[in-house]
């Protein structure tokens, strides 16, 4: 699997604002979503992550809005991990519209890796580590 992992999303207009185009929550989402499926698609559903008492939890995000995308587009949503540490892993994303190519949001998650049953942070297991390929491009 290469490691800028794309999942493809069409707009629903219940994810469009008072202003007629989609509201900053649903981008948020999409990212969380994109970041989910990417796990699954390396090995790590949240099935395993439960069974294993360990997973993710998003420390922070960071988004900047370049574009607005409206109801009935298709957009793409690209995510790579960029860096494991010890015990956390930015995350980046960008959200393009393949129609015309434009740049919609770029985005980056701090995410902290977590003992499920008390929510301490620990040591990313090797096992997740080597699950993923690590992509410097910004």
């Amino acid at each position: 699997m290469p490691a800028i992992y794309e999942h493809e999303h069409a707009v629903r207009p219940d994810e469009v604002d008072l202003f007629g185009h989609v509201n900053n929550l649903a981008y948020v989402r999409w990212l969380q979503d994109a970041a989910v499926r990417h796990s699954a698609a390396m090995g790590w559903p949240m099935e395993r992550y439960r069974a294993e008492d360990h997973g993710w939890v998003v420390r922070s995000h960071f988004v900047e809005y370049r574009q607005p995308a409206f109801a009935d587009q298709t957009i793409v949503v690209r995510t790579w991990v960029a860096d494991m540490q010890r015990v956390t892993s930015l995350r980046k994303y960008e959200i393009v519209r393949p129609s015309d190519a434009a740049l919609l949001v770029r985005a980056e998650t701090n995410w902290a890796f977590v003992r499920m049953s008390d929510l301490k942070l620990m040591r990313i297991p090797e096992a997740v580590r080597e699950s993923f390929e690590l992509h410097s491009e910004s």
